[in-house]
C-alpha cells in the first residue's frame, strides 16, 4: 500500500490565485482542491475533511476568522494557513488566537506558500500522533496499570510517582531485557505534568549511527545524499515533552558526546545545519547493560553517564519479584481473553506454583508470551500445566516432581473408612482453590454435580465451597 498523498484545501475568490497555488502544490507532490468562498471551503470539508487549509482572509461571503470557525467545528486539529492582501496585525492576532499555524500576506512567493504548507502539515500530524498517544497513554499507562505487589516493584512505583511530577530532565532506567522499562518511562510521561505534550520513542540499535544521528537531531536539505528536504528530529519535535532513547549503552561514542552537549545546555544543531536550536525535553534512557562496567571497559563516557542518572530507577528481574507473577497473570489472562475472543478463568494452582518456581530469564516479556501462547491453545476455562511451555513445566520444580504420581495409594494394614478419605480429599481440594468448585471438581477428575453432590453428603457447604 503506498503512502496517502497530502489533500490541500485552497480557499480563494481569486480564480487566478487558485489555479497557481494548485499547479505550484501538485508540482511539489500534493493534491489539491478548491473553494471559491467560505460556504464552499465548509461544504467540501463537511464532505471530507483536508489535510490542511489555504485560507484567503477576505472572501465575498465570509471573512477568514468566521470560515476559520466553522473548520474548527468540523476539525479541531486542521493545520490552517491564513493568506491575505489585507494585512494588519489585529487580523493576525485573531487568526493566531483561532489556531491559525501561519499567516502569510500576498503577493507571496510560492517557495513561502509550500514551505509552510509542508510545516504545517508536519505539525498538524504531530497533533494527531500526539493526541493519540495520549488517550492509549492514559488507557494503558497510568500509575494503576503498573502490578506492583513485591518490595522490589512497590518501592520503583513509589519513586516513579515523585519523579513524574517533578521538574527532573534526566532519567536512566537500568534492568535486564523485558523487566518492563518502557512502561515505566510511559508512566513518567502520561502522569507527568507534560502530558499534553509529545513522547519520543527510539531504540538506538535500530538504526545505523548516521541515521540516528538525524532522527535524533534532524537535518537540513542536502546534508546528506537522502536529504531532499529539512526534516525536524525528535529533540525537535519534542519540545515540551519526553524523549524516551532505549538501549542507551549501544550509543556510539561519537554520539555520546553530541548527546552530552545537548543534556548540557540544550541546544544542538541539525545535521548540515549553522543555526543553534534550543528545546525543553525531559530525557528518559534505558539500558540492560551495566553501565558501571561499560564505563570501566572505556566503552561508555563517564560524564555522560553521571548526567544520565540524576534519577537513577533499577527495575528487579520478574524471578526475584514472585509476589508480581500471580497478578501480571490474571492480568494478561483479561487482555488475552479481550483479543482473542476467549474466556479463560484463570490459571490452576499447580500451574501456578510452575510459573512462581521457575527463573524467567525473558522477565515479564516471556510471562506475557507464555500466557499469550496458553490462551491461544488452551480448551478448558483455566490454565493447567499442561497449558505452559515446555521450559517451565521442566524448570519450574512443580509439585509433579516430587509427589507420588496420581491415583496410586498404599493401603494401610488396618484398613481406611472411605469415606473420610473421600472427604478429607474433598476439603483439601476446596482448600487449595480458595472453594471453587469447578477447579476443586478438576482437580478430582469429577464433574461440578458430583461435586456438589459430596459437598452435600461431607456437609462442607461451611467451608466457603459456594463459589463455582
Amino acid at each position: 500500500m503506498g503512502l496517502m498523498i497530502p489533500r490541500i484545501l485552497i480557499v480563494d475568490d481569486e480564480k487566478l490565485v487558485r489555479w497557481g497555488l494548485r499547479k505550484a502544490l501538485e508540482q511539489a507532490g500534493f493534491q489539491a482542491v478548491e473553494a471559491a468562498t467560505g460556504a464552499e471551503a465548509l461544504e467540501v470539508c463537511a464532505d471530507e475533511v483536508p489535510d490542511m487549509v489555504l485560507l484567503d482572509y477576505k472572501l465575498p461571503d465570509k471573512d477568514g476568522l468566521e470560515v476559520l470557525r466553522g473548520l474548527r467545528k468540523l476539525a479541531p486539529r486542521l493545520p490552517v494557513v491564513m493568506i491575505t492582501a489585507h494585512a494588519s496585525i489585529g487580523g493576525a492576532v485573531e487568526a493566531m488566537k483561532g489556531g491559525v499555524y501561519d499567516y502569510i500576506s500576498k503577493p507571496f512567493e510560492v517557495e513561502e506558500v509550500i514551505g509552510s504548507v509542508t510545516r504545517a502539515l508536519e505539525a498538524g500530524r504531530l497533533r494527531e500522533e500526539v493526541a493519540r498517544q495520549r488517550e492509549e497513554g492514559l488507557k494503558d499507562y497510568r500509575f494503576q496499570h503498573m502490578v506492583a505487589e513485591s518490595p522490589a516493584m512497590r518501592e520503583v512505583l513509589h519513586l516513579v510517582r515523585r519523579v513524574a511530577r517533578s521538574e527532573a530532565s534526566t532519567i536512566l532506567i537500568t534492568g535486564e531485557s523485558g523487566v518492563g522499562k518502557g512502561l515505566v518511562a510511559r508512566a513518567l510521561h502520561f502522569e507527568g505534568a507534560h502530558v499534553e505534550r509529545p513522547f519520543m520513542h527510539i531504540t538506538c540499535t535500530a538504526l545505523p549511527e548516521t541515521l540516528l544521528e538525524s532522527e535524533l537531531f534532524g537535518h537540513e536539505k542536502g546534508a546528506f545524499t537522502d536529504a531532499k528536504i529539512q526534516k525536524k528530529g525528535l529533540f525537535e519535535l519534542a519540545d515540551g515533552g519526553t524523549v524516551f532513547l532505549d538501549e542507551i549503552g549501544d550509543l556510539s561514542m561519537s554520539l555520546q558526546g553530541k548527546l552530552l552537549r545537548f543534556l548540557e545546555d540544550k541546544i544542538f544543531r541539525r545535521v548540515g545545519g549553522n543555526r543553534d536550536i534550543q528545546v525543553s525535553v525531559r530525557i528518559i534512557a534505558a539500558t540492560n547493560r551495566s553501565l558501571d562496567q561499560e564505563v570501566a571497559e572505556q566503552r561508555f563516557r563517564r560524564d555522560l553517564y553521571f548526567r544520565l542518572r540524576v534519577i537513577p530507577l533499577e527495575i528487579a528481574p520478574l524471578r526475584e519479584r514472585v509476589e508480581d507473577i500471580e497478578p501480571l497473570v490474571g492480568r494478561f489472562i483479561q487482555h488475552f481473553n479481550t483479543e482473542f475472543a476467549k474466556a479463560v478463568q484463570g490459571v490452576e494452582p499447580d500451574a501456578l506454583q510452575l510459573m512462581q518456581r521457575y527463573g524467567w530469564p525473558g522477565n515479564v516479556r516471556e510471562l506475557r508470551n507464555a500466557i499469550e501462547r496458553a490462551i491461544l491453545l488452551a480448551d478448558e476455562d483455566w490454565l493447567s500445566a499442561l497449558d505452559l511451555p515446555a521450559e517451565i513445566r521442566a524448570g519450574g520444580n512443580g509439585p509433579s516432581s516430587s509427589q507420588p504420581a496420581v491415583g496410586h495409594f498404599e493401603l494401610p494394614q488396618g484398613g481406611v473408612v472411605l469415606d473420610e478419605v473421600e472427604k478429607d480429599l474433598l476439603r483439601q481440594a476446596l482448600e487449595r482453590t480458595n472453594g471453587n468448585r469447578t477447579r476443586a471438581a478438576r482437580l478430582l477428575g469429577i464433574n461440578r454435580d458430583r461435586i456438589r453432590y459430596r459437598i452435600r453428603k461431607f456437609e462442607l457447604d461451611q467451608t466457603g465451597a459456594g463459589a463455582d
